[in-house]
C-alpha cells in the first residue's frame, strides 16, 4: 500500500486518550463494540425511529446440531492477534469474540448487556470521594489452562493500556488512563476498579480481555500476541494459522464452561471480496459478506431455478445476454468467412465468449443453494467536507454544499432496492434503533435549493464571478500572479496518470450509473483495502510531513472571517435552542419568519440576502474575485465501489442545481483513504463511520477540534473534515465525565447538534449488511448492531437425525 505522499495536516493524536479510534472499527465482521449513542430529545424518540431487524435465521439450541464445521469469509489473515494493536483488523477481533471473555456484549439494539459467562455482576458501588466499580466475576471462568480469570488479568491490561508505559504498542487506551487502581475484592472472584477521573463508559473496558501472559511484558504484548494466545477463555479456542491455505481454525474449548459450541470447527478463510462469488458457487464458503452485486446474482439464481432455466434453459442475464440475434448472425458469418486471419480471431473471441457464458450458467447453478441475509450495518456513509483549506474553508459554502443535498434521495438510491428501510441518520452519534438515537439535522436544515444559492451569493460566489478580477487588481505585469503549485490529486490530473479527473458528464454511462450496491470498502479502521489505521504499526505516532501548502496552510478553519464568524454565530444559536429546548429565534424574533420549511437560522444566509437570479441554464457556474467555483471530489476506482460512484453522480448533480462544479478524481482503492481522507488531499470525499455504544469516548476524536503544530501542519486526531470547535470537545468531555446516563445522552445530543452546524460531516444513509448464507445454517448472518454468540452458530438438526444436517466432515 503506498504511503502518504503530502499530507496536509497530521493524522495523530495530540494526547494518548485515543491513538486511534477505539478498533471497535472492526465494522463489517464481528463488531465488538458498536453502538448505544447518545442523545434524544425525548425519551422515546430513539424507540420510534425505524431500524431494520436482524436476519440471521435465528433459532433455539435444541433445533441446532451438534457438531460439523462452518466456513466465514474474512477479507485477509490477521497480522496480529491482538486487538490492541494498530494493525488489528475484522479478523482480529473475529477470532477475539470466539475466543477470548467479553465482559460486555451488545444486543440488538446496541445496548451493552451484561455476559453472564464471565460476570455475576459489575456497577458502580462509589462515587465520592472517586468512582469504583466492582466486578464479581463467574466463579466458573477460567483460562485454557486452567488458572481462574482474575483480578492479575485486570492489572496486566490495565498497565498496558494506560499509556504510562511507552513500550507498549498500544493503538488506544482510551478510558484506561483514567484508572486510578485496580484491588482484589473480599476473594479472588472480585475485582475494585478505582477511577481517578470519573468515566462513564467503563462498560467499554476490558473487553476483550487478554490473559496476564499478554500484557504482563511489552514483548509477549508487542510481539509474541500477534501470532499465537498463550491461553484463551471463550466458547472455541484457536487451533491455528494456516497462512499457506489462508485459514484460521478454530476449534471447540474443552475447557469452556457455558452452553458448549454447537460447532465442531470454525474456519476463517481469506477471501477477498472481489473473489467470493467464485469461492461462494465452487463450495468453499458457507457465509460470507458481500457486496449488491454479489447479491444480485444471488437473487436471480433463486429466481432461475424457480422457473426451471438452470436446466438447460439459456438464461436471460450475465455474458452473452445482450447478443442480439442478428449480433449473433454476423459473429458466425465472419467466423466462417473467406478472410482467414479476421475468422480466426472471430472465432476465438466466440470461443472465449462460451466459456464465460458457461462459466456463468455454473456458477449461478451453484449460487441457487445460498440465500441472502440482509440487515443494516452500524455504520453510516456520509460527505465529509474538508474545511482546513479552499471554499470549503468557509461554513457558508459547507452549508450551501449540505442545503443543496437531497439525502432522502440518496438513501433511498441505496437501501430502497434492497427492502430496507432508507431513512437517513439525523445524528452523526447514533444510528436509527438505538434508544439514543435523536434527530438533530434541523440545526443545519434540510434540502433547500434556494437557501442554498443565498448562501453562496452571502459567501460572495455568484454567477460570472470567475470573470471579475478581485478589487484592487494591478494593470500589466504586476497584476500576474504567482501559479500556485498544485496538490497531488491535481499533479496527476494535469499529467494524465492515474489521478486523471473523469468528471461524471450529463447522457455518460456513468451519469446514469445510479444503481446502488453495498460498497464493503471504506469504515474507518477496518480489515477492507484503504481502510487501514493511520497509526503506524509500532503504534508510535510518527512525524508527518507538512502540508502542500507550508506553514500557511491547514489553519484557516480555525480563525474565520468575521463574515463566516456571523455565520457561525447563527448556527450555533440554533444548535443552543437544541440543547436548552428553547425555539429557534427567541432571542431574536422574526430571523426566520417567513421561511418557507419553517428551518434553522443558521442555515440560512443574513435576512435579506438575495438568491442571484437564475439563469435559462438552470445552473450556471459560480466564481469568486475571478476564480471559479470548483470542488475536488475524490472517489474509489475499485470493483466494490459502486455504489460510492452511484451516490457521488448524484451529489455532483446535486450540487451542479446550485452552480457548485466539481471535479471528480477517481483513484485506486489501497491509496483512496490512507493517500486523500486521511492525508486532506481532497475536498469532498464519501467514506463511513462506524456507530459506538460509547460516543463520548469514540467520537470523540472523529469530532475534535484540529490544533495548529508549529510547523503549520493539524493535528486532526480522526477529524479528517478538519472542522471542529472548543465547545463540542468541552461536551464530550463533560458526557464522559458524568455518571448520570441521563445528562450524559443529553451533552453527547448537544454536541451532535454543534456538529452538524459546522457542517463537516453530513450522514447520508445507514449501510447494507448483505451476507450471502447456505439457508441450513442457523444463527449466522446479518447480525446488525449485535455481537455474534458464537456458541449458538450451527447446522439445522434434521427431523430424522440428530447429526449436523451438512458439512460433518469439512
Amino acid at each position: 500500500m503506498s504511503q502518504v505522499a503530502a499530507p496536509r495536516g497530521r493524522t495523530c493524536s495530540r494526547s494518548p486518550r485515543s491513538r486511534t479510534l477505539r478498533s471497535v472499527a472492526t465494522l463489517t465482521s464481528a463488531v465488538l463494540a458498536v453502538s448505544v449513542l447518545a442523545g434524544c430529545s425525548s425519551d422515546d424518540e430513539g424507540e420510534q425511529a425505524a431500524a431494520a431487524a436482524q436476519d440471521n435465521a435465528p433459532a433455539a439450541r435444541d433445533k441446532v446440531a451438534d457438531g460439523g464445521t462452518m466456513r466465514w469469509a474474512v477479507d485477509a489473515l490477521p497480522t496480529t492477534l491482538n486487538a490492541f494493536q494498530a494493525d488489528a483488523d475484522g479478523a482480529t477481533n473475529r477470532i477475539a469474540g470466539a475466543v477470548l471473555p467479553s465482559l460486555y456484549t451488545l444486543d440488538a439494539r446496541g445496548r451493552p448487556q451484561r455476559n453472564a459467562d464471565y460476570l455475576e455482576s459489575a456497577k458502580v458501588v462509589e462515587t465520592e470521594p472517586k468512582q469504583v466499580v466492582l466486578y464479581k466475576l463467574n466463579q466458573q471462568a477460567v483460562w485454557s489452562d486452567g488458572r481462574e480469570i482474575g483480578a492479575p488479568d485486570f492489572v496486566a491490561q490495565w498497565r498496558a493500556l494506560s499509556g504510562r508505559d511507552t513500550a507498549y504498542w498500544t493503538a488506544r487506551n482510551s478510558g484506561y488512563e483514567r484508572i486510578e487502581r485496580i484491588e482484589r475484592g473480599k476473594d479472588d472472584l472480585e475485582v475494585r476498579v478505582t477511577f481517578g477521573k470519573p468515566y462513564a463508559d467503563w462498560q467499554s473496558l476490558f473487553t476483550p480481555l487478554y490473559p496476564k501472559e499478554v500484557m504482563g511484558s511489552p514483548s509477549s504484548f508487542n510481539d509474541g500476541a500477534r501470532t499465537a494466545l498463550k491461553a484463551t477463555a471463550g466458547p472455541f479456542e484457536l487451533k491455528g494459522i494456516d497462512r499457506k491455505s489462508g485459514e484460521v481454525t478454530l476449534v471447540r474449548s474443552a475447557r469452556w464452561w457455558g452452553q458448549p459450541a454447537k460447532l465442531d470447527t470454525l474456519r476463517l478463510k481469506a477471501v477477498p471480496r472481489t473473489e467470493r462469488v467464485a469461492a461462494l458457487s465452487a463450495g468453499s464458503l458457507d457465509l460470507a459478506e458481500i457486496d449488491r452485486a454479489a447479491a444480485d446474482r444471488i437473487a436471480l439464481a433463486a429466481r432461475d431455478a424457480r422457473s426451471g432455466a438452470n436446466g438447460g434453459q439459456a438464461l436471460t442475464h450475465g455474458p452473452g445476454a445482450g447478443i442480439t440475434p442478428a449480433a449473433a448472425l454476423r459473429s458466425w458469418a465472419l467466423a466462417h468467412g473467406t478472410d482467414e486471419a479476421q475468422a480466426q480471431v472471430v472465432r476465438a473471441a466466440r470461443e472465449k465468449n462460451q466459456q464465460a457464458i458457461a462459466q456463468y450458467a455454473s456458477e449461478q447453478s451453484a449460487l441457487g443453494k445460498f440465500v441472502v441475509r440482509k440487515s443494516l450495518e452500524p455504520a453510516y456513509t456520509q460527505l465529509s467536507l474538508n474545511g482546513e483549506s479552499g471554499p470549503l474553508a468557509d461554513e457558508r459554502v459547507r452549508r450551501a454544499v449540505a442545503r443543496a443535498l437531497n439525502r432522502q434521495e440518496l438513501a433511498e438510491a441505496v437501501l430502497k432496492p434492497l427492502g430496507l428501510p432508507a431513512r437517513p441518520p439525523g445524528s452523526h452519534l447514533a444510528l436509527a434503533g438505538q434508544a439514543a438515537y435523536a434527530d438533530s439535522s434541523d440545526a443545519l436544515g434540510d434540502q433547500d435549493t434556494k437557501e442554498a444559492r443565498a448562501l453562496l451569493s452571502d459567501a460572495g460566489w455568484v454567477p460570472g464571478g470567475a470573470n471579475k478580477k478581485p478589487a484592487g487588481t494591478k494593470a500589466g505585469s504586476e497584476s500576474v500572479e504567482k501559479t500556485p503549485e498544485k496538490k497531488p490529486a491535481e499533479k496527476k490530473a494535469a499529467e494524465g496518470g492515474a489521478g486523471k479527473p473523469e468528471a461524471a458528464k450529463p447522457g455518460s454511462s456513468q451519469w446514469q450509473a445510479d444503481v446502488a450496491s453495498n460498497e464493503g470498502l471504506y469504515i474507518v479502521g477496518d480489515d477492507k483495502p484503504g481502510g487501514s489505521a493511520t497509526v503506524p504499526a509500532d503504534g508510535k505516532a510518527g512525524e508527518p510531513a507538512r502540508g502542500v501548502g507550508g506553514p500557511e496552510s491547514g489553519t484557516s478553519v480555525l480563525a474565520p472571517a468575521p463574515a463566516a464568524a456571523l455565520q457561525s454565530v447563527a448556527v450555533l444559536r440554533q444548535a443552543e435552542a437544541l440543547d436548552t429546548g428553547t425555539a429557534p429565534g427567541t432571542e431574536a424574533k422574526g430571523q426566520t419568519a417567513g421561511r418557507p420549511d419553517n428551518g434553522v437560522a443558521g442555515a440560512y444566509a443574513p435576512l435579506g440576502t438575495a438568491a442571484p437570479a437564475v439563469p435559462a441554464a438552470a445552473s450556471q457556474s459560480l466564481g469568486k474575485d475571478g476564480k471559479a467555483l470548483d470542488l475536488r471530489f475524490v472517489l474509489p476506482s475499485g470493483p466494490g465501489s459502486e455504489s460510492l460512484r452511484a451516490v457521488g453522480d448524484k451529489i455532483v448533480r446535486m450540487l451542479d442545481a446550485v452552480g457548485i462544479r466539481t471535479t471528480v478524481i477517481k483513484v485506486a482503492d489501497e491509496s483512496f483513504f490512507k493517500d486523500h481522507v486521511a492525508s486532506g488531499d481532497y475536498d469532498l470525499a464519501l467514506y463511513s463511520w462506524p456507530a459506538s455504544a460509547f460516543p463520548a469516548t469514540d467520537a470523540r476524536p472523529i469530532f475534535a477540534k484540529p490544533e495548529p503544530a508549529s510547523d503549520g501542519s493539524l493535528l486532526v486526531e480522526q477529524n479528517y473534515a478538519r472542522v471542529g470547535t472548543d465547545r463540542i470537545d468541552q461536551l464530550f468531555d463533560q458526557a464522559v465525565a458524568t455518571l448520570d446516563e441521563e445528562e450524559a445522552r443529553e451533552l453527547v445530543r448537544q454536541a451532535d447538534a454543534r456538529i452538524w452546524a459546522a457542517a463537516g460531516s453530513i450522514p447520508l444513509y445507514q449501510r447494507p449488511q448483505l451476507v450471502a448464507a447456505r439457508p441450513e445454517l442457523l444463527n449466522a448472518g446479518a447480525w446488525g448492531f449485535a455481537a455474534p454468540r458464537y456458541q449458538d452458530i450451527g447446522w439445522k438438526k434434521p427431523a430424522s437425525a440428530n447429526g449436523a444436517e451438512r458439512n460433518t466432515n469439512k
